[in-house]
């Protein structure tokens, strides 16, 4: 399996840590130094979910090998949804003229993006798909609840596009040398960990403590069992990508492992947490700094619980 290319849309607007401290009483100093963010992105007027992904997908397209329309399979991965009936992969499918494609959506929160990527695994190795496309949109500030003093100030909204395919078809390609996910509903808090009820109070996170817990230990769980599958180890790679949820997180993630901080991309300082575009994001922001050969890794970690990891080589 293969990255053909990677595309991304962040929305212009910022919200900076200032904003908060007449919201939720919350100091710019303090959020800072708890979560590592100092500001967040957030959609304009007349952005959505939708037009974010499809802003995203137009920026993969420039370095796309084939025409998109030879798309067989579309998966909208993300917990935002602009509309739970017409899908955003219904959307770009429409969008695109892609006839005769698959279109789904599927959530495992902040996990979405490698579930999506197995569900993709799966559909290519049954031989019902050839080429596919992944979307992540997260419009998390239609849902946040910014008075929350736990978890009100950690949302940004981006959009990644990811186009790959069963075979390679460029010598730029990325390859998927393995995929893992899990699923950690019956761990600490689980499906109340983290929550988002639309017409209740949003998106809450209960007990940050529970989260960073569980976060920390199956991100690292999650990088061992997917590098295990892909016949690679730990010096294998070049960079470690988690999840950005907060840079306390990732700190404690490179601790454990016994690897420097400069080895862990991040942008949650900028955009905050992303959902589960914030891990591919990353990756498609700065895929400037891999070359031929090298080898880097995605781990992330979602409400509900799950976690996933994704072994890539350049």
């Amino acid at each position: 399996m293969y990255i053909n290319a990677t595309g991304f849309y962040v929305p212009a607007g910022r919200v900076d840590n200032a904003h908060f401290l007449d919201v939720n009483g919350l100091t710019p100093e303090w959020i800072e130094q708890r979560t590592g963010i100092k500001t967040r992105s957030k959609v304009t007027d007349g952005e959505n979910v939708d037009t974010m992904a499809i802003e995203a997908i137009e920026n993969a397209l420039p370095s796309l090998p084939y025409d998109i329309r030879t798309v067989d399979l579309i998966v909208a991965a993300s917990y935002n949804v602009y509309d739970t009936v017409a899908t955003t992969a219904h959307v770009a499918q429409r969008h695109y003229g892609i006839a005769g494609a698959k279109a789904l959506y599927a959530s495992a929160a902040c996990s979405s993006f490698i579930n999506g990527m197995e569900i993709v695994e799966g559909y290519f190795a049954s031989g019902k798909a050839t080429r596919a496309l992944i979307i992540c949109s997260e419009q998390n500030s239609y849902y946040a609840n910014e008075s929350d003093p736990k978890s009100g100030h950690l949302w940004g909204d981006a959009a990644v596009a990811y186009f790959v395919s069963k075979d390679r078809v460029a010598d730029s390609d990325i390859e998927v040398k393995a995929v893992y996910t899990e699923g950690l509903g019956h761990l600490g808090k689980g499906p109340e960990g983290v929550r988002l009820r639309p017409k209740e109070d949003g998106i809450t996170m209960p007990d940050g403590r529970d989260v960073f817990i569980y976060a920390c230990r199956y991100m690292v769980s999650a990088l061992g069992k997917v590098l295990e599958a892909g016949g690679a180890v730990q010096d294998d790679l070049k960079y470690v990508i988690c999840h950005q949820a907060n840079m306390r997180i990732v700190a404690q993630v490179a601790h454990q492992l016994g690897m420097a901080p400069e080895k862990f991309l991040n942008n949650i300082q900028e955009l905050g947490n992303t959902g589960s575009a914030s891990a591919p994001l990353v990756l498609a922001q700065q895929r400037d700094c891999f070359g031929s050969g090298d080898m880097a890794a995605l781990v992330v970690f979602g409400g509900g619980y799950s976690c996933g990891g994704l072994l890539l080589k350049f």
